[in-house]
């Protein structure tokens, strides 16, 4: 109770600040969307992983179920929502995310975060299976079109010629239909134009999280997880641009001011692998800061930074996503951030919901904790389903890394 009385209040954000631009362009994709729908336009549900440019270039509007069920967890409703589809006999074993989209398209509100129903459905399958029966199901429910990419595992480093050929007449398809569907034109300057913003905005997004590589770090690890929104739905955008190399002149700032958004003095640094756990962010949040540890980087925030130079270059970009490559890629890719930003530990999200993702980090994590002579610990729970997170579990595996860690560090003094 002490603690609690001497508690300052929240500071108010900066209008000026790239936290509260960015926050607004968030909110923007939601608006513009429902706006369009007002008008008479089509609107369209998208998944995460499916290129933002081809809808920004054909001037669509498109919400992110995922990032709407993301922010439904994270405001308390993710339990109500998953029980909503379980009563209609969904399983509660497939992933929170799918249950509080298919719930939604069946309530057609949520308070803590409405978005439009869609006319369309874009999906690309280089996230996970789920995904895929998650949109034919709300097809299905919906009446709707349905628009899927199918884009290969990829056994190998590269991705080769014949899987660009076999994604980019899959995408050049899905453009037709839309062209047919909507009205609109694909027009090819339109995409440079896109193309060449979504490369500036990925470019300072990666090299704001790159600036992890300072100690301490110029930021709290767990502003990616908010800022990354905006990757996923406002990438092509001018003022997504902007915001992004605003972001990385705060970084830049703060690091030549020896200040940070991590309130704490940063005695460890981690990784945290997997997606948040998004009903329990401020548990997650306070258990690391109340020890010290600051989250300093994680491959779920860097792998919206798309760089490609022409269509095909944006296939291949889309094949090499986290869920679509081999187990040694994807831990080299990890192996890097962990070197790259001084990483002394490993916490990894065994995430009920993303059964893909977390199959595989058992081994990925024991080689990722050899390669980079770090301990690591895992902790159960769910993305968007409170019912799947224990608060003392959690406490428990994070004092036991900070204990190790503590232990490495003496015995290195």
């Amino acid at each position: 109770m002490a603690e609690e009385a001497v508690k300052k209040p929240r500071r108010p954000i900066d209008p000026n600040s790239a936290k509260y631009k960015l926050g607004q362009i968030a909110a923007k994709a939601y608006s513009d969307a429902q706006e369009a729908k007002e008008r008479g336009e089509l609107v369209g549900w998208c998944s995460s992983n499916f290129p933002v440019e081809i809808p920004e270039t054909l001037g669509l509007y498109v919400c992110y179920p995922e990032n709407q069920a993301a922010g439904i967890a994270a405001r308390g409703g993710g339990e109500r929502m998953c029980e909503i589809s379980e009563a209609d006999g969904y399983s509660n074993d497939i992933c929170a995310y799918a249950r509080i989209s298919l719930a939604y398209s069946k309530v057609k509100d949520a308070p803590e975060q409405n978005m439009p129903q869609p006319d369309f459905l874009l999906c690309c399958n280089n996230i996970c299976n789920c995904m895929i029966k998650w949109y034919e199901n709300l097809a299905v429910e919906l009446n709707i079109p349905l628009i899927m990419i199918d884009i290969p595992f990829n056994p190998d480093y590269e991705v080769s010629d014949a899987e660009v050929a076999y994604i980019r007449e899959q995408f050049w398809d899905a453009i037709h239909q839309l062209e047919k569907l909507t009205g609109k034109k694909w027009d090819d300057e339109k995409y440079k134009q896109v193309m060449e913003i979504s490369g500036r905005t990925s470019r300072a997004w990666l090299a704001a999280t790159a600036c992890a590589r300072y100690t301490p770090s110029p930021f709290n690890g767990f502003d990616l997880l908010n800022h990354m929104a905006v990757m996923v739905t406002a990438r092509g955008k001018i003022e997504a641009a902007e915001a992004m190399e605003l972001l990385l002149k705060e970084y830049e700032a703060n690091h030549e001011k020896g200040e940070s958004t991590f309130r704490a003095e940063e005695k460890h640094r981690i990784m945290f692998e997997g997606i948040a756990c998004w009903p329990w962010l401020r548990v997650t949040s306070t258990g690391m800061k109340s020890r010290g540890i600051n989250m300093v980087t994680t491959i779920y925030a860097d792998a919206f930074g798309f760089i490609y130079k022409d269509f095909d270059d944006m296939c291949r970009s889309y094949a090499k996503v986290p869920n679509a490559i081999n187990l040694e890629y994807a831990r080299d890719k990890r192996i890097k951030l962990c070197k790259d930003n001084h990483v002394e530990g490993l916490l990894v999200h065994t995430n009920r919901s993303c059964k893909l993702w977390s199959g595989f980090m058992a081994e990925m994590s024991r080689q990722i904790g050899e390669a980079c002579d770090i301990p690591v610990v895992s902790f159960d729970g769910d993305q968007a389903d409170p019912r799947n997170f224990s608060e003392a579990q959690y406490d428990t595996r994070v004092q036991g890394l900070t204990e190790i860690m503590e232990m490495k560090k003496e015995a290195k003094a």
